[in-house]
């Protein structure tokens, strides 16, 4: 029974099933499953992935001569198949049998995936395959998959595999495939109880744990005929004409990461055995679906808002309330696929800002990731001469660099060397978040303990990577790379980075600016205690001062320069590329194909000067300019986002996203074209092959929060809400509930030029909220109706 939004395909077309596979993933924050039918195995066409959140195997490969390292999230056993066929016939899929008919279904509220299928069986039967699918969200260690078998026209007898498949690798990235992707080894099957079957491996390097079990539940014999690193389950059903048989499997997960057991594979059989009926297992995993989506209530009309609800979904199946529990980061391409290995970049700088106001206790959690990596962070400082916390660019396991030494272009066949382990303004992403988190929840806990400690290290670090130049009069960062990603070195140069990122210096001296801030506001013994941990010296924070004001930010023609030098960069015959290739996303590809590289034009990827305008409002930018010595009005900085506008060529789907918040700031005529840009990125597949591959979490994260925060203008800072509305037609009406400071499900909803605020009943304090000029507080249990001004 369908009762909540879907997201709909109909027909079989096999070079869209990768992209269908991740828009239909279902997950619940411990672990996830692509979409992959159950009886197909992985090859060009299918990737049935299963993974779980923040399991990582090292293994190293030989590739252009040079042995590389790599780590991946792994391809754990797949436990959805389940394959059919008629008696002493050939084994049934779409691919070898087509079709009359398929349609598949991910109905978002409840979390299922339902698909329907019809096989031919000569000219007078056929076979109607019904399943519905759902990965638990309320046990985190269950999965489910009912089928239903209905023979049409005549009787027919089916032979019937069920199989937990230990034989996986990791092999869902084709520019991956010449690295060694064997992560399991000690792969052993067996059976537990009549109509249960397990599997037990081990991860080669990270030696961690897996269990599954498998429970089959059907009224016909089962027969167990495990083989290696497959345990089966087989049985034979007799299908009178019209007459339903339901096949029910159950399997559960854990692995040797999970608290409160001792060994995984008992766990899952335990696990396994009691669990409940297909219909209870629903209905409790429906409960815990409504539940969530009350939490993180967005309501939004038409195409944009079902969109976003299925963006959200994306976003609550790989960070839900479970990930509370889990040692995890935010994994760039979700639980979703291979892409980037299941890394963790500075995609929680567009993921932490909505959770923040609806499941603080997540973004908690994946702070505390960070914290627990600081010793590594600060390890990678050292080795540069450095006090304080470098963070890697790519983090997985332990929190050591993951970021690839070389790395492959797809177009001309070459590895290539991968400086963007220079992107050290990943450890200002880091500094933000744990602020928007201490603002948005009011928890001074983390603010004085673990944050307080992550954002002073950071701190250091920048106040010690600014070097004085006699000749500028101004401190400098050199030798990094921005999130343009292009830029890796100046045309010619033998070493990599670039001296002066805009975005680099500017976040460097809000950082520095606010972890003055931070100091100041510690209790005396709580500042001492924590100067004397990480070893503050006395003239530290007075450097800070120093270089905060002090950082050189380079313009040129009126404009602000991506970085010192840019200026004298050639200008690139964009008409002329978009003619040869029509799609110039990933220019530097192209470029490099040519013999030549994108370091000689004033060519971006993505957004790089204007993410200052994503991160801080005009107000704020505004101030940290004026600190930094530079008179920065509305028309510099509109000249500054028409220049990068037209050389930027949206190679990642973070552009789209950034642009458009910008833009409906800035050009509002504009900006429904990038909004839909990052909206469609991934159901539309715009990168060109990449969503098969991994859904991309930052942007859809950051779709949610452009309604949540980028319209609105929300800032929580001071102790309140700060709004400041922005109307954009095509977004005119839409209605949200935060949690904020103690307050659960405050409603914000924005109509015809009014703007609503119901705070619900508690015993809370009186939230002020703050749009321009005024103050208003609203009590529990109160509305405020405010006009906005035109």
């Amino acid at each position: 029974m369908v009762d909540g939004p879907t997201w709909e395909y109909e027909g079989y077309r096999p070079a869209e099933e990768r992209l269908r596979e991740s828009l239909c993933t279902l997950g619940n924050g411990y672990f996830a499953t692509r979409g992959a039918l159950p009886e197909c195995t992985a090859d060009d066409v299918h990737y049935p992935g299963t993974y779980a959140a923040g399991c990582y195997n090292r293994l190293t490969s030989e590739i252009a001569g040079r042995r590389v390292e790599n780590e991946d999230m792994v391809n754990l056993p797949n436990w959805l198949p389940l394959r059919f066929r008629p008696a002493g016939g050939e084994w049934l899929t779409p691919d070898t049998t087509p079709v009359a008919e398929h349609h598949q279904m991910l109905v978002l509220d409840p979390g299922l995936l339902e698909r329907r299928t019809r096989y031919p069986l000569g000219t007078d039967a056929s076979l109607l395959v019904r399943q519905e699918r759902l990965v638990h969200l309320a046990d985190p260690h269950l999965a489910a998959l009912r089928t239903e078998f209905t023979a049409e026209g005549r009787p027919v007898e089916l032979d019937v595999e069920a199989a937990l498949d230990g034989g996986v690798t990791n092999a869902g990235v084709a520019r991956y495939r010449e690295l060694d992707g064997r992560h399991l080894s000690h792969v052993t099957v067996g059976t537990a109880v009549p109509g249960t079957v397990w599997l037990r491996c081990r991860t080669r390097t990270s030696d961690i744990g897996f269990g599954l079990a498998a429970r089959l539940t059907v009224r016909a014999p089962v027969t167990h005929a495990n083989e290696a690193h497959r345990a089966v389950q087989r049985l034979l059903l007799r299908l009178p004409p019209g007459r339903t048989v339901t096949v029910d499997k159950t399997v559960a997960l854990h692995t040797s990461h999970d608290p409160a057991i001792s060994d995984p594979l008992r766990a899952a059989v335990d696990r396994v055995g009691t669990a409940p009926g297909f219909e209870e297992l629903r209905e409790t995993h429906r409960s815990a679906w409504e539940q969530l989506w009350r939490r993180t209530a967005l309501d939004v009309p038409g195409e944009a808002g079902s969109i976003l609800r299925l963006h959200l979904f994306h976003l609550l199946q790989t960070l839900s309330p479970h990930t509370a529990d889990l040692d995890v980061g935010v994994p760039a391409r979700g639980l979703h696929g291979e892409a980037y290995r299941g890394h963790v970049f500075w995609d929680e700088l567009f993921v932490l800002p909505y959770l923040n106001l609806h499941l603080p206790e997540v973004s908690r959690a994946l702070l505390h990731y960070r914290h627990r990596r600081l010793d590594a962070a600060c390890r990678a400082a050292r080795d540069l001469g450095r006090c304080g916390a470098l963070y890697p660019w790519q983090s997985g396991s332990d929190g050591r660099e993951e970021t690839q030494q070389v790395h492959l272009n797809p177009r001309s066949g070459r590895w290539l060397p991968d400086h963007s382990r220079l992107q050290h303004h990943v450890g200002s992403a880091v500094a933000y978040n744990v602020w928007q988190y201490c603002e948005a929840t009011g928890d001074t806990e983390f603010r004085h303990g673990e944050g307080a400690e992550i954002f002073l290290q950071i701190a250091r670090f920048w106040g010690e990577s600014a070097r004085w130049d006699d000749h500028l009069g101004r401190y400098r960062i050199r030798g990094v790379v921005g999130p343009d990603e292009y830029h890796d070195a100046y045309p010619g140069a033998l070493r990599p980075g670039l001296d002066d990122n805009a975005y680099t210096n500017v976040s460097a001296a809000w950082v520095l600016t606010r972890a003055l801030e931070l100091l100041d506001g510690l209790p005396e013994p709580r500042r001492r205690e924590l100067g004397e941990h990480i070893g503050l010296a006395a003239d530290e924070p007075a450097r800070w001062t120093e270089v905060s004001r002090g950082l050189h930010v380079p313009f040129h023609d009126g404009v602000i320069s991506q970085f010192d030098g840019y200026g004298d960069l050639a200008e690139l015959d964009w008409d002329g590329y978009r003619k040869r290739y029509h799609d110039i996303r990933r220019l530097d590809r192209i470029l490099e194909s040519e013999g030549d590289t994108v370091n000689r034009y004033k060519a971006s990827k993505q957004a790089d000067v204007l993410m200052l305008g994503y991160l801080f409002s005009p107000a704020e930018l505004r101030s940290l300019f004026q600190q930094l010595g530079h008179h920065l009005d509305e028309h510099g900085w509109l000249a500054t986002v028409d220049h990068y506008l037209h050389r930027t060529s949206h190679g990642s789907t973070l552009s789209g996203l950034v642009h458009g918040w910008i833009l409906a700031r800035a050009r509002r005529a504009d900006a429904w074209t990038f909004v839909q840009e990052a909206l469609r990125g991934d159901i539309a597949d715009l990168q060109g092959g990449t969503t098969g591959e991994g859904i991309h979490l930052g942007a859809m994260a950051g779709t949610l929060d452009l309604v949540q925060r980028g319209l609105t203008g929300l800032e929580t800072r001071g102790g309140g809400l700060c709004l400041d509305p922005v109307p954009l037609p095509e977004l005119s009406s839409y209605g949200f509930a935060i949690r904020y400071h103690g307050h659960w499900g405050v409603r914000l909803r924005l109509r015809s030029g009014l703007l609503e605020i119901a705070v619900p009943e508690s015993d809370q304090s009186p939230i002020d909220i703050r749009l321009h000029d005024r103050v208003i507080p609203v009590g529990p249990g109160e509305t405020a109706r405010l006009v906005l001004p035109d």
